[in-house]
């Protein structure tokens, strides 16, 4: 959440900021005119309370004087006066939510790191690792791979669920499994993250303290009457865990790793993806989180990222880094880097992770500060990102690692998650 200080004193600036990310700069207009308006009722409120102080005071003193005295006229007007200090006070406070209500609808303010772009053809690739398979056979899609070997069914899931959903059978299903305890091995062991198993469902406090709530209510799945949701990550749960709580810096960073479930309606998506498991209501992920000052976090996103490409790197699979541009940015995100891995079946890359520098924007949301050395207090700086997508990463596997007969290749770094299995025939 952007802090409305920061609007009063740079209104320009977020304007110039909401436009560069293709959102409404009217909206400060709206913000800085409730603002105003709050502001001439907090002001009439102080004038009514140093009147009603006077009030007492002189009541006070003519009791001192003569405790016969009658002051009900002057007791009374105070009692006016409160009712009315009442009624400014509601006013304020229905002004401060509505204030807050456009607020919370807006997106983080990019980086200077951020490359300016109206949409994802601006986006700017940073690296590349490996080179694509060249095959001397024609590659099938995974969404033939796995029917052919009987170890993936969208039928039955669609008949049991609906559209885009997918049952892993046999060996895909080890495979799938065998690609979690692999990347969490990885992450705890070589790269320091500590692991978490998390709740599914979280409540709405938590999904408005990440940015999920209020703008992309309509991509979650709800409970009702309970009011919970499905987790769409377990960024959720990891980076809302410190809500309203008070860090020390010696403790940051603090790096956390999770593997979950994650559920999203993909409203808006009809015709995108269709075949296949690149884009479905329910998938999995390992998710890095970390929280940090704010002078490191631009370096730490950095290490993060790095974290996340090992993955690939391990797995031998062919990527790209792309650095988001300003009009392709996501809602929390001052600056991402999306790794995009080679996917034959569409014959480019394709997003399998997203790591971001939220700075304190989740950290506001949230309530989640941390005392320096000085002892001060400031907010946080969050990050995240996919360590991987596991369902992509296992189409990624399956596309690249086939073979002519339609038998599969495993990985050498997962042969040992798989008992030894190196071929899936």
């Amino acid at each position: 959440m952007i802090d409305i200080k920061r609007i009063r004193k740079e209104p320009d600036v977020i304007k110039e900021a909401l436009a560069l990310r293709n959102d409404n700069p009217e909206l400060i207009d709206q913000i800085l005119a409730l603002d105003a308006k709050r502001r001439e009722w907090v002001s009439q409120t102080d004038m009514l309370k140093a009147e009603r102080n006077a009030l007492s005071q002189q009541v006070a003193k003519q009791k001192a004087e003569n405790r016969a005295a009658d002051v009900s006229e002057w007791v009374e007007k105070s009692k006016i006066i409160g009712e009315q200090i009442k009624s400014n006070d509601e006013q304020v406070t229905l002004l401060e939510s509505q204030q807050q209500a456009i607020v919370s609808l807006l997106p983080n303010i990019p980086s200077e790191k951020t490359p300016r772009g109206a949409d994802e053809s601006q986006n700017v690739e940073i690296r590349r690792w490996g080179e694509p398979r060249v095959f001397n056979f024609e590659p099938l899609p995974h969404w033939d791979l796995g029917p052919n070997l009987n170890m993936m069914d969208f039928e039955r899931a669609s008949k049991l669920s609906g559209s885009r959903f997918v049952v892993l059978k046999n060996k895909i299903a080890a495979l799938n499994r065998a690609l979690i305890s692999f990347m969490l091995d990885v992450h705890t062991v070589e790269h320091g993250y500590t692991e978490m198993n998390v709740p599914h469902l979280v409540k709405r406090e938590s999904m408005f303290a990440t940015g999920q709530l209020p703008k992309f209510e309509e991509e979650a799945y709800r409970t009702d009457p309970d009011d919970y949701f499905l987790i769409p990550t377990a960024e959720i749960f990891l980076a809302g865990m410190h809500r309203d709580e008070i860090l020390s810096e010696k403790d940051l960073p603090l790096k956390y790793v999770a593997y979950s479930s994650c559920y999203r309606r993909e409203a808006g998506s009809y015709g995108k993806d269709v075949r296949g498991m690149i884009r479905v209501h329910q998938f999995e992920k390992v998710e890095l989180v970390k929280y940090c000052t704010p002078e490191t976090s631009f370096d730490e996103l950095e290490r993060l990222t790095a974290d996340a490409e090992r993955i690939l790197q391990l797995l031998e699979l062919p990527y790209r880094v792309v650095s988001l541009c300003t009009g392709d940015l996501g809602f929390g995100a001052a600056l991402t880097y999306d790794l995009e891995v080679w996917l034959p079946s569409y014959q480019k890359y394709r997003e399998i992770s997203s790591c971001s520098n939220d700075t304190d924007f989740q950290a506001r949301r949230a309530n989640v500060r941390y005392r320096n050395a000085e002892n001060k207090m400031a907010y946080v700086h969050t990050l995240n990102g996919s360590g991987l997508a596991v369902g992509r990463t296992l189409v990624a596997v399956l596309e690249n690692y086939q073979n002519p007969d339609g038998s599969i290749t495993v990985p050498k770094r997962l042969v040992p998650y798989m008992r030894g299995t190196e071929i899936i025939p």
